[in-house]
């Protein structure tokens, strides 16, 4: 009965979601195709995910394999970056201000706007995409990780002091246990603007993506298509973002037991 009970809100979810769609797409002077157009027109890369006809003309799984390469590219980047920036700046009140301003003013900055920088200092499509998701998605992690750290109370860090604990001790047990809420909370937005960053640098660089293939059928006028990366890409940013909260909970509980 519980297991009921949890499955009928999401079903009714997607059936309200259909009808809709459904209603959308009756409208008249629409070009919106309904639910059963779109699936008709979209089952091959559905049915057949992992076959290759042509560079773009894909299995929508390997469209995905694509993108997610792509991203997790940028998004390693940024985390190399990201981590150790979070905790210097909420270590440092200096470096926080001097850091705070350059943060504040690239933080907003679209994709859209940072693509076609990397392009000109890359000069290849690739790197200049890497470059973009990176830089997009590194700056929720700065900001939750540098929260967090300065949220652990001053008297942990005195004891730390007190018992002459080295400085890599301390971290381990005192500052990476108490920001790792904070962690993990900026690593989930940063993968998911990772995610979003993708779609435009794939539609500039014409990348074999989930975004390269959407900008190819938009061009196409292919409606169906569109709606199934959109679903595509909104489907892999769910498993991906369920996926991060497993680890999550793994680490901690790790932690925990130590």
């Amino acid at each position: 009965m519980n297991l009921l009970r949890s499955l009928s809100a999401p079903v009714l979810g997607i059936v309200a979601l259909l009808l809709f769609w459904t209603l959308l797409s009756r409208l008249p002077d629409t070009s919106l195709p309904g639910p059963m157009r779109t699936w008709e027109a979209s089952k091959l890369y559905v049915l057949h995910p992992l076959t290759k006809r042509g560079e773009n003309d894909q299995g929508i799984l390997l469209f995905a394999m694509s993108s997610l390469e792509l991203v997790a590219k940028g998004y390693a980047l940024s985390m190399i970056v990201a981590i150790p920036l979070g905790f210097a700046i909420g270590l440092s009140p200096f470096f926080n201000g001097l850091v705070d301003p350059v943060i504040q003013l690239f933080r907003p900055v679209s994709p859209l706007a940072w693509l076609p920088l990397g392009l000109v200092v890359f000069q290849r499509s690739m790197p200049a995409a890497v470059f973009t998701i990176a830089l997009c998605a590194m700056w929720p992690t700065v900001v939750n990780i540098s929260v967090g750290v300065r949220s652990v109370p001053q008297e942990y860090m005195n004891v730390a002091r007190v018992l002459k604990l080295p400085a890599w001790k301390t971290f381990v047990t005192i500052l990476l246990p108490a920001t790792l809420p904070n962690m993990f909370a900026g690593f989930r937005l940063s993968f998911g603007i990772a995610w979003l960053a993708i779609v435009a640098a794939e539609m500039l660089t014409g990348s074999p993506g989930l975004g390269g293939f959407l900008w190819q059928e938009y061009n196409a006028l292919a409606y169906e298509h569109i709606i199934l990366c959109i679903f595509a890409i909104g489907l892999m940013g769910l498993l991906l973002d369920r996926l991060m909260g497993v680890l999550e909970a793994g680490i901690r509980a790790g932690i925990d037991r130590r």
